[in-house]
């Protein structure tokens, strides 16, 4: 009897011990990318690099015409059921400038509500390198509510690969997303959907400049997220630059050939000057201006400490107004491959990163 009963314990630990190596096995990667996350501040932010398969190629087969949509990809192909929400938000400036020795920079602030930022490093397979900002508070998590609160809180960060708001690959093609009130967007002209930060990721996977990144807008119907519109500004190492807005539901590119440099939160197509931030874009245009797009790193991040959108902010759901100001500055070497961000407009917490290639 007692001999059953010892083969029988034996059987069950193994069959645990099997269990545990399985399901170790299986999520290796998503273990490994909850590892590496990391607090850098109590502004809050974080790091995080990621190991694992986020199927950007499945997700493109069928795309996605809703953040709904978008979630239940997420949800289905890595967060294994947990839900999570997508709602991108945020007022915002992008320049470009050449630093003295001739690399190409790209300036980004991105101002919002008091935010939970993250750095998310991905190495996808088949496709490039990136470095991307996202704001974990557009997947749902808040300051009730931190990734390190609790395991399931940490395990919705996995899905930060599909809302990066701005980031740079290993090509030296940087994007980032502003607001725009009259841009909000929803194609149906029969090519595969997608939605504002999935387009982002993809571009950051799959592009290498700005006209391969336009080529690849240009096949897919692009839907906005949440309940605003939106335009990118996207740059290269080569020093091309454009702005993507959409106006009437039709995609239009901006070049740098005809002036467009920088943006912040008007519409630039045709003149129309619909919405914020045109008092930020003057000041970013006459710094260019006067220097002749000449400016070190440095200098780049002065002037987007310069240009803050503050004032407050009305949250969906919230029957409040909330003190907004700039979460993060970012300064990207397109040539060098180098991202150094500033979060809370606070130079003491500068963090600087590389893409080595």
């Amino acid at each position: 009897m007692k001999k059953a009963l010892k083969i029988t314990g034996i059987s069950i630990v193994s069959v645990l011990l099997l269990v545990v190596i399985g399901v170790g096995t299986l999520f290796f990667g998503e273990i490994r990318t909850l590892l590496s996350f990391k607090e850098l501040n109590g502004h809050p932010f974080y790091e995080m690099t990621y190991h694992a398969d986020y199927g950007l190629d499945e997700f493109l087969e069928k795309g996605a015409a809703t953040d709904d949509e978008l979630v239940g990809f997420v949800t289905q192909k890595i967060l294994k059921g947990i839900p999570f929400e997508v709602n991108p938000d945020g007022a915002c400036s992008t320049f470009i400038a050449t630093s003295p020795e001739g690399d190409n920079l790209f300036g980004r602030n991105f101002d919002y509500v008091p935010s939970i930022g993250m750095i998310v490093r991905t190495t996808p397979k088949d496709d490039y390198e990136s470095i991307s900002v996202v704001n974990l508070n557009h997947l749902g998590l808040s300051a009730e509510n931190m990734p390190d609160k609790n395991l399931l809180n940490r395990v919705i960060t996995l899905a930060a690969p599909y809302a990066p708001l701005d980031g740079i690959n290993e090509k030296g093609l940087a994007i980032g997303v502003l607001v725009i009130n009259k841009g909000i967007v929803h194609q149906s002209t029969g090519k595969v959907p997608i939605t504002t930060t999935s387009a982002i990721r993809m571009i950051l996977d799959k592009a290498a400049t700005v006209k391969e990144a336009i080529a690849l807008l240009e096949q897919y119907d692009m839907n906005s997220s949440g309940d605003t519109g939106y335009h990118f500004q996207i740059a290269d190492a080569t020093g091309d630059t454009a702005i993507i807005e959409y106006i009437d539901d039709e995609m239009h590119v901006l070049t740098k050939e005809e002036g467009y440099t920088a943006a912040t939160n008007f519409v630039l197509y045709n003149d129309m000057n619909e919405g914020s931030g045109q008092d930020r874009y003057e000041v970013i245009k006459a710094k260019q201006e006067e220097t002749g797009g000449i400016m070190n790193e440095e200098e780049a991040m002065e002037l987007l400490l310069s240009v803050p959108s503050q004032g407050t902010r009305v949250i969906e759901g919230l029957n409040e107004t909330i003190p907004s100001d700039t979460q993060w500055s970012c300064v990207y070497n397109l040539d060098d491959l180098t991202l150094q961000i500033c979060t809370g407009r606070d130079q003491a917490r500068t963090y600087y990163y590389k893409i080595d290639k």
